[in-house]
This record gives structure tokens, C-alpha cells and sequence, in this order.
């Protein structure tokens, strides 16, 4: 007897349902023969067609994905080279990506029949600052920070005498990442950075991520379970790409490795070790808060025009709440920075302003990470209150930014992003049209920069 095939659906059918529908007729006690009813025929007739419908639709939708998956498989494969050449071993590159499969629900893809669709809008780039920077999460996590400052006392005291970083600002990165570690971040590292290598929008970034992430695990300071990450492959608790870790890890506890995802004196001074690595100057604020003067040219707020701070005071900008600044400060490089053009808090912003931004490349990141870290210190909000401002959708600040552009008023990416140069530009549009000078991105500049030739 030869077996049947079951992958082929007419014998399938010949030989698992059509008898199933058979109806007994039975003559004085005895079975004499069967025969199909209307319904049982009916039933048959459409089970049949439903399972062809079923295995057609199974075999469109499964042979590509194993093709993709073949494809993966083949392309994580050709990185070997790379990977031995990196220190990781053929062993810990078999054991973790067998089995490894890319996540296309990932943001920031390029796949094949879908529209790219980008990073996801991130809360930094879309929220106005009240929505952002909101008192009661900034109350919250400065009181556990200043728990947190006791706990960590020894390790905090070591950063800051070997790096000069406050423990305040290491602190407030710790909080705005992770929540001081209560978050746990949704994705698994090596999953994300193999699909990123794979088919995102800087595979040659993640292509480099995903191997140094393998040499990570093969050393064995962390487990694949806890290696868990962003949508963007940073992990640990203050949020490092593998590349980070290896450029500016810091083995504090002395226990002969860099775990930034299990010990908190590591996390720290390797967050403090990367400030110093990109510029941190010891004894200088993040910013002053400031009180602009009725008249302020808001077109000036932004990296390049910078001034000695005493210039600015002299130029009418007032520290608040009657601040007084020594002649060291006074003669400290700073920039203007008016978050919601003239309307809000404006700040002058020093060089370690800039650097915590290259931790995460947004004004309101800085100035949340900025007050969190003062907050731990003292107990007062910013002076000027946010104001009630509403925030353009990304794809309208981007048609902004498109007619800047065209008016040779902005020179920088589209990206949706109203931050200081595109503000800038916004606020050159305003003088050159004769609009209320406010740097602010509205539907109504918006229509006018639309029709403006």
C-alpha cells in the first residue's frame, strides 16, 4: 500500500473526508447501503472548496516569507568573515543566529512593496514642550534621583572627581532612558540590529552594530534575554549602541567587565565617560534660563551665533529670578535658545549643552535631562512657564521646510523637525514678509510661506 501525499489536496480529499459525509440506510436492522444527503453533499462541496482556498492562499503567502528567510539566512551567514575578524567566535556566531529571523515590523525599513516609512515620530520631535518636559514626571523622577544620589553616594563621587560630570546629570540620563531602570525595552538587540544590517535605512551602521553586539554576547557580559533594546538597537540602562559600549564603557565596579545592563556604577560612568569623550567641561553649566528682552531678535537662536554671556546680559537678556553670574560665567561661549520662539523660557546654552544633545539629538531631550538634573538639586521649575503653543504635524513642518527651501531661507534636512534651524528660518521667513516675528511654526506661516513665490 503506497502513502499518500499529504501535501496534494485531491488525495487528501479522495482519502480523509469523502466518506466522512456518508448517511446510513438501514433496512430492518441492517445496514444496506450509503448514500449522500443534499446537506451532506452541500457540506462537502464547500469544505472542498474552502481547503483549496486555504492551501492556495497558504502557498502565496509562505513561499515568499521562506524566500526571505532564506535570504536573511544567507546574508547573516556572509558576515562570518567579519564577525571572526571582530573577535567573536564561530561558536557564539552559530549559537546565536540559528534560528534568527529579521523583524519587518521594525520602523525605519526599506522593504520591497512598501512605502518607506522612516523613523518613527519620536516624542522629542512632536510633543510642544509642556507636553515634554511635564512637571509631574520631572517632580517624580528628581525625588527618586535624589534617593538614587544617597544609594549610589560612593560610585556618583568617583565620576565626578575622575570625569567631572555632576552625579545629577548622569543621574538624569539614567531616569530620561529608563526610567532608573524600570523600563524594560521591547526588543530583542540582536534580532533589531541583524534586521537594521539586513534591510534598514544605514545598513552599513547596523551591519557594524550586529557584529560587535555578537562579540558582546561571546564575552559573555551579558545574556541574549537581557541584551533587550529599542526599536533602534541601544540598550542597557543608560541606552548604548554596541559601538558606545565598546568606545566609552567603563568598568567602575572593578569586577573585571562593562555591564551597563546589571550594574548601575557602570551604566553611570560609562554615560559619563562618553560626555567627556565628545567634549564635557568640567565646571560648566548646561544653561542659564533667561529672560529675554521685549525686542529679541529670535532668528539669532541657533548653534553658530554665540557670544560671551556677559554680551548677551549686556544685550538686555536677564538671568531669572535676580541670578547673579561670576565673571568666569559671564565670560563662558554661549548660544540662545528659545524652545517655542519668543513664547516660553529661553535659556543661554553653553558648549556642555551641545554635548548632552549628541546623546540624544533633540532640544527638548537637553532640556528635560538639564532640568531633571538641576531639579535634584533644587526644588524650583523653570521661572517662564511653557506656553499654551500647539505643534504642527511632521508632515506640515517638512512642507515648511520643502518652501524654505525653495526661498533659499533653510539649508539644512527635511525631516518634520522644528528645531533651531528650521525655527530660524521660520523666523528670516517672518521679517522678510512682514509677519509677527515669533520663530514658531503655525498653519498660518505655513500658508503663507505655500504662496509666497
Amino acid at each position: 500500500m503506497s502513502m499518500v501525499p499529504i501535501n496534494d489536496p485531491a488525495n487528501f480529499w479522495r482519502n480523509r473526508v469523502i466518506v466522512r459525509p456518508l448517511a446510513k440506510v438501514v433496512k430492518n436492522g441492517v445496514v444496506s447501503s450509503y448514500r449522500f444527503g443534499m446537506r451532506e453533499l452541500f457540506r462537502v462541496s464547500f469544505l472542498r472548496a474552502l481547503f483549496f482556498c486555504v492551501l492556495c492562499a497558504a502557498s502565496v503567502l509562505h513561499v515568499p516569507a521562506r524566500a526571505a528567510d532564506a535570504a536573511f539566512t544567507q546574508f547573516i551567514a556572509s558576515l562570518w568573515p567579519e564577525a571572526e575578524a571582530a573577535g567573536v567566535s564561530r561558536k557564539t556566531f552559530d549559537t546565536e543566529t540559528r534560528g534568527l529571523e529579521p523583524d519587518t515590523k521594525l520602523p525605519d525599513l526599506i522593504l520591497p512593496g512598501r512605502p518607506a516609512t522612516g523613523a518613527p515620530a519620536q516624542a522629542e520631535f512632536v510633543q510642544v514642550p509642556a507636553d515634554y518636559i511635564k512637571e509631574a514626571s520631572i517632580a517624580r523622577l528628581a525625588a527618586e534621583g535624589q534617593r538614587l544620589m544617597q544609594q549610589y553616594r560612593p560610585a556618583l563621587t568617583t565620576i565626578e572627581t575622575r570625569f567631572g560630570v555632576p552625579a545629577s546629570v548622569v543621574l538624569a540620563i539614567w531616569g530620561r532612558e529608563t526610567d532608573y531602570g524600570r523600563y524594560t525595552l521591547p526588543y530583542d538587540a540582536l534580532r533589531v540590529l541583524a534586521t537594521q544590517a539586513y534591510v534598514g535605512r544605514r545598513k552599513d551602521q547596523y551591519r557594524n552594530e550586529f557584529i560587535l553586539a555578537l562579540k558582546i554576547l561571546g564575552q559573555g557580559v551579558v545574556t541574549r534575554k537581557d541584551m533587550r533594546s529599542s526599536w533602534a538597537g541601544a540598550t542597557g540602562l543608560t541606552q548604548f549602541l554596541p559601538s558606545e559600549y565598546y568606545q566609552h564603557g567603563v568598568d567602575l565596579d572593578g569586577d573585571g567587565r562593562v555591564d551597563i545592563w546589571h550594574s548601575v556604577p557602570d551604566a553611570l560612568a560609562s554615560a559619563a565617560q562618553q560626555l567627556v569623550n565628545k567634549g564635557w567641561q568640567s565646571g560648566v553649566r548646561w544653561a542659564y534660563e533667561v529672560q529675554a528682552p521685549a525686542n529679541v531678535d529670535c532668528t539669532m537662536g541657533v548653534p553658530e551665533v554665540t557670544k560671551p554671556i556677559g554680551d548677551w546680559l549686556r544685550a538686555g537678556f536677564k538671568p531669572v529670578r535676580g541670578q547673579k553670574l561670576s565673571a568666569a560665567e559671564q565670560a563662558q561661549s554661549a548660544s540662545l535658545l528659545q524652545p517655542e520662539g519668543v513664547s516660553g523660557p529661553a535659556f543661554l546654552t553653553t558648549k556642555n549643552y551641545f554635548v548632552i544633545k549628541e546623546y540624544n539629538f533633540s532640544d527638548l531631550y537637553v532640556l528635560f535631562v538639564g532640568h531633571l538634573s538641576d531639579r535634584m538639586t533644587s526644588p524650583l521649575p523653570f521661572a517662564v512657564p511653557w506656553s499654551a503653543s500647539t505643534q504642527l504635524r511632521t508632515a506640515d513642518v517638512e512642507a515648511m521646510q520643502r518652501g524654505l527651501t525653495r526661498l533659499g531661507l533653510y539649508k539644512d534636512k527635511l525631516d518634520g523637525k522644528a528645531g533651531m534651524l528650521t525655527r530660524a528660518a521660520l523666523g528670516a521667513y517672518q521679517k522678510s514678509a512682514g509677519l509677527k516675528l515669533d520663530c514658531w511654526p503655525s498653519e498660518a506661516v505655513l500658508r503663507s510661506i505655500n504662496a509666497a513665490k
